[in-house]
């Protein structure tokens, strides 16, 4: 029998399928005291209600590589497996607030944030310490959640072998990108262009775009050349999001993204913007304040107009272009050759198009 569910239930499957994970650990942690339970209940609310990006993809590409459509048993396996890269998400998350040392995301105190609040009559530093330790904790619970749910999974043992040595080298590429990245915020690799980059690569195109792509591929049971594929596309995309993401940082709307206006500037975030202002005459006035803390609003958007002054802006929009333009090129042999079919495309083609226009 084919599941007819639409792209709006399938996200609720997803949502409440995670609730209910949550739910389960809560329940089993009554064992282990209350602040356990806390925990875990705490932890439930930073990480439900968020887009889903990650598992809606990898069900959206499934969808368009099974034309026959998916059986409820299919579909049940696709919400399972796109849970577990959810909640791999989300512990990488946690471990980069406290990386970070962030306690705030989108506007509200992250879990971090949330649990030093509830300790607000005790002394700061060991209410940090606790609630900074929680999230280390919490992360490395939900990463192991992962990694035993892609074990776990409900398919063939050519599969499961092929999911797990994808979530090797996804969790591989990921902490190997985050180490790049610290290393380039500490002064310790020097910032190139080619080194930033490749490190945005691995940082976020390897588990937000290739793990759900790859993934979906698996469960389609496409050959290990569609993977190929797939793997460049995810590339591509996820290093156009991430120059975005850095994008709007910096010029966008502050009301629009949720984010904190100019952040990047005054944690001194070593991006492709300013790699390039690095090679620029106008580096040496932007230096001077780049990464102060207390950096103001009106020496933040100084900052930022020398920025566009000096073509850092229209660079880097010339790099998504370009990596949207790749995805395009790897699609157009893919469908040649046989190896994705076109409504695959399609899938594909409308995330390029979302990324293009983002604006949050």
């Amino acid at each position: 029998m084919t599941s007819t569910a639409t792209a709006e239930d399938l996200g609720t499957r997803i949502e409440e399928a995670l609730r209910r994970r949550f739910s389960e650990r809560s329940a089993a942690a009554e064992h282990y005291g209350t602040e356990f339970v806390a925990l875990w209940q705490s932890a439930a609310e930073h990480a439900l209600g968020g887009k889903l990006i990650r598992p809606r993809l990898l069900i959206d590409l499934l969808r368009s590589l099974t034309p026959a459509g998916l059986t409820i048993a299919e579909v049940e396996r696709a919400i399972d497996v796109a849970v577990h890269v959810e909640l791999l998400h989300f512990a990488f998350l946690l471990h980069d607030d406290v990386i970070d040392g962030d306690l705030i995301r989108r506007r509200r105190p992250n879990l971090i944030g949330s649990l030093v609040e509830r300790r607000s009559t005790e002394p700061a530093e060991p209410a940090l310490h606790w609630a900074r330790s929680s999230a280390i904790l919490m992360g490395d619970l939900l990463l192991a959640s992962a990694v035993l749910g892609f074990a776990r999974a409900d398919v063939s043992s050519d599969a499961r072998t092929r999911l797990l040595a994808l979530l090797e080298q996804t969790i591989f590429e990921t902490v190997a990108g985050e180490h790049t990245d610290i290393g380039l915020s500490d002064g310790i690799i020097a910032p190139d262009l080619r080194t930033i980059l490749s490190t945005s690569a691995y940082k976020t195109a390897t588990y937000s775009f290739v793990l759900p792509l790859r993934a979906a591929a698996v469960l389609a049971g496409s050959s290990p050349a569609a993977e190929e594929q797939l793997t460049a596309i995810g590339r591509h995309l996820g290093l156009a999001y991430q120059l975005q993401d850095d994008l709007l940082s910096v010029f966008g709307d502050p009301e629009a993204h949720g984010k904190d206006a100019f952040s990047d500037l005054r944690e001194g975030k070593e991006t492709a913007i300013i790699a390039y202002a690095r090679m620029t005459g106008h580096w040496p006035s932007i230096e001077l304040r780049f990464g102060s803390m207390d950096l103001s609003v009106a020496d933040a958007s100084d900052i930022r107009d020398r920025l566009r002054e000096c073509g850092a802006e229209r660079f880097v929009r010339s790099l998504v272009q370009e990596q949207l333009g790749a995805v395009s090129n790897v699609l157009g042999e893919a469908e040649s050759a046989g190896t994705i079919s076109p409504a695959a495309g399609r899938t594909i083609l409308g995330l390029t198009s979302r990324i293009e226009g983002r604006t949050v």
